[in-house]
């Protein structure tokens, strides 16, 4: 709401001639905030970068962690719109939502790309100074996580003061963008178990045998339903650029630190490497085998 009362709405007519009057050159002059800053909160947002140290990489360090913090923001709101879509079989919808989802994790991806500079040494000048604050805390990563359905009870631990913990929560006990579109077949026409159908969501997802098959039939046997295919083929771009970005973070992890033990207390590559062992939506990936 205080952005909306900063920005002053304009009509297309307000700006023709605003661009008519200046001669098709831009404004230049404003009697109160510049209308940009008022709307993207520019006073607020390059306040956010207090490196604790005078390495001259830990500015590209902190505002990339941010800059991934605003993605991950983005991307679980996108999950959510899926998520809704599918429950109302609106699947157009679902479809957009998910392959914006797909570039927003492309570009999430393309962020690594800062830090593929840093090594060891560099990481060293300022990682004492970050104490115990680790990506593993990140609120929002783990929100786009359990919409995508990987869900673990005991990381919802560290969060149960932060401000994302009602969401977090909430995403956790309620179906994932998976059990959705699971639930989207059973509605059309696959014969899925109430094991499947009716199970506590609030359990990591175990694969389904039932799943894997309705999967195969819609790529195999389901000349009709071509926006079922279309689905699969927008979950599984989406599982792909995830598993992009968890690959990418232990690339970033290896080059800058190694094997060390993580500032979070974890035993850092190590967890990292078995936390890229979950797959995302696996019935799609499990399903190519039988196609």
């Amino acid at each position: 709401m205080e952005t909306t009362a900063r920005v002053r709405p304009a009509s297309a007519r307000e700006r023709a001639e605003r661009a008519e009057a200046g001669g098709g050159l831009p404004t230049l002059e404003f009697e109160r905030e510049l209308p940009y800053d008022a709307y993207v909160r520019t006073d607020i947002l390059h306040g956010l970068q207090r490196p604790l140290s005078d390495a001259p990489g830990e500015m590209s360090f902190l505002v990339i962690t941010q800059v991934m913090e605003l993605y991950f923001k983005l991307i679980a709101y996108e999950l959510l719109s899926v998520q809704e879509a599918l429950r109302t079989d609106r699947l157009p919808a679902a479809l957009d939502a998910l392959r914006r989802t797909a570039l927003h994790l492309q570009a999430l991806n393309a962020s690594w790309n800062g830090l593929r500079w840093m090594t060891p040494a560099d990481f060293n000048k300022f990682r004492d100074l970050l104490g115990e604050a680790s990506g593993l805390q990140s609120g929002m990563y783990r929100l786009v996580e359990f919409r995508l359905g990987l869900k673990n009870e005991a990381l919802l631990r560290p969060f149960k003061d932060a401000a994302v913990s009602d969401d977090l929560r909430r995403a956790f006990h309620e179906p994932s963008v998976w059990d959705a579109a699971t639930a989207l077949l059973a509605r059309h026409g696959h014969d899925l178990p109430p094991a499947v159908l009716d199970r506590n969501h609030g359990c990591e997802y175990e694969p389904s045998e039932a799943v894997e098959q309705a999967w195969v039939r819609v790529y195999r046997d389901d000349p009709e339903r071509a926006r079922l295919r279309e689905l699969g083929d927008a979950l599984t771009e989406v599982s792909e650029r995830f598993a992009e970005w968890r690959y990418a973070h232990v690339a970033a992890v290896r080059r800058s630190m190694g094997a060390k033990p993580g500032s979070g207390g974890s035993n850092g590559l190590g967890w990292l490497e078995r936390s890229m062992a979950r797959a995302v939506f696996p019935e799609l990936w499990s399903a190519r085998t039988h196609m």
